[in-house]
């Protein structure tokens, strides 16, 4: 799925200026703990989390997800904005609960993370 369609579907604002709306999202995982994005998250992935931290970044980065949505319309620091940009990592921000955003995306034809379609 294209980041383009994620944005429609989930009614995201873009929070940094990531330009390439062609980029391919191949999987989605809705996740607050960072442990688990590094064990369950597969490359190629959109993370949903609510959590707000510059960790969110770093521990993207590691696991190579291709994209970071920030859920429930939360604030997120100029900091987080500023290491997305150096590490080029898409952030988007949308006002939708996690469970729906996730909902909507699996809907849509977006595939979890995990071997047997969760997560």
């Amino acid at each position: 799925m294209q980041l383009r369609e994620i944005i429609k579907i989930l009614e995201c604002k873009i929070l940094n200026s990531f330009s390439n709306l062609d980029l391919e999202i191949a999987h989605g995982s809705g996740c607050d703990q960072m442990s688990d994005v590094l064990a369950y998250v597969k490359s190629d992935a959109l993370l949903l989390t609510g959590l707000t931290n510059t960790q969110v970044i770093r521990t993207a980065d590691i696991a190579d997800v291709k994209a970071v949505c920030f859920v429930r319309g939360k604030t997120i620091d100029s900091k987080i904005i500023q290491l997305s940009e150096e590490m080029k990592i898409p952030l988007l921000s949308t006002k939708l609960p996690m469970f729906e955003a996730c909902g909507r995306l699996y809907k849509a034809g977006l595939k979890g993370c995990e071997e047997n379609g969760i997560g």
